[in-house]
């Protein structure tokens, strides 16, 4: 019987330093407050989707005939296409389709990457004239978008230090050292890559000559960075 009162009584032993250390946390006198910074920037990495399909038909083109024509059509827009352009079905390039219980459709989905809505505007007229046309937007990114959050995070901690200041100094106290720090950012950085809406390019709509037609001005909506973080300074007289 001694042995479990022995242990029983270690452990209220080391309970009680740790007790200690939460009461003395608790008892200093300190402020509370958030700081929040947010910033816009324009997407730098614009993803399309692009998917080719062979018909079993007899007039069909052939996937490769496709892929051949589509790969040139970009070069042509000075797009490095071994670099930019892959195929998003890791396991199998090729995808078959059973419709009607008679056609078969072969597909083969590809990945593009540009840097530009204008580049962008320009791969959709290009795949529309070589009659490519199922492709839309699948997300967008930015290549700093986590340091450009630091920089914001870092603006929020002097938001939150003005805060506790401007709060403190009516009642004659000063702010001190941090004591406690929370990034309330946890579902990741707002408008972060895969925020942007689908663009399906459907023909040349009320054209009849293609030889008027304009290529599409394409605007995304800007990445929002919004960040809030929660801070508790040791008050001072």
């Amino acid at each position: 019987m001694k042995q479990p009162i022995t242990a029983c009584a270690i452990l209220c032993l080391l309970a009680i330093p740790a007790f200690s250390q939460t009461k003395n946390f608790i008892d200093l006198p300190y402020i509370s407050v958030n700081g929040n910074a947010d910033t816009l920037i324009t997407p730098n990495e614009i993803f399309i989707k692009i998917t080719l399909s062979e018909k079993d038909t007899r007039d069909k083109i052939s996937l490769e005939a496709q892929e051949a024509k589509m790969v040139e059509g970009l070069k042509s827009l000075g797009i490095n296409t071994e670099t930019d352009l892959t195929t998003s079905d890791i396991i199998s390039n090729y995808r078959f389709y059973l419709l009607k219980q008679k056609d078969i459709i072969k597909s083969k989905e590809y990945m593009l990457k540009v840097n530009t809505a204008a580049l962008a505007g320009k791969v959709f007229v290009k795949l529309e004239d070589l009659d490519l046309s199922n492709a839309w937007v699948d997300h967008v990114n930015h290549t700093e978008l986590e340091k450009l959050a630091a920089i914001c995070r870092a603006n929020a901690m002097l938001v939150a230090r003005e805060r506790a200041n401007a709060l403190a100094a009516p009642v004659n106290q000063r702010v001190g050292k941090v004591i406690y720090i929370h990034d309330n950012n946890t579902e990741g950085v707002q408008g972060a890559p895969g925020d942007a809406s689908r663009i399906m390019i459907r023909g040349y709509g009320t054209y009849t000559d293609k030889a008027k037609y304009e290529p599409p001005k394409i605007e995304f909506e800007k990445i929002r960075i919004n960040i809030n973080i929660q801070v508790n300074f040791m008050l001072q007289q």
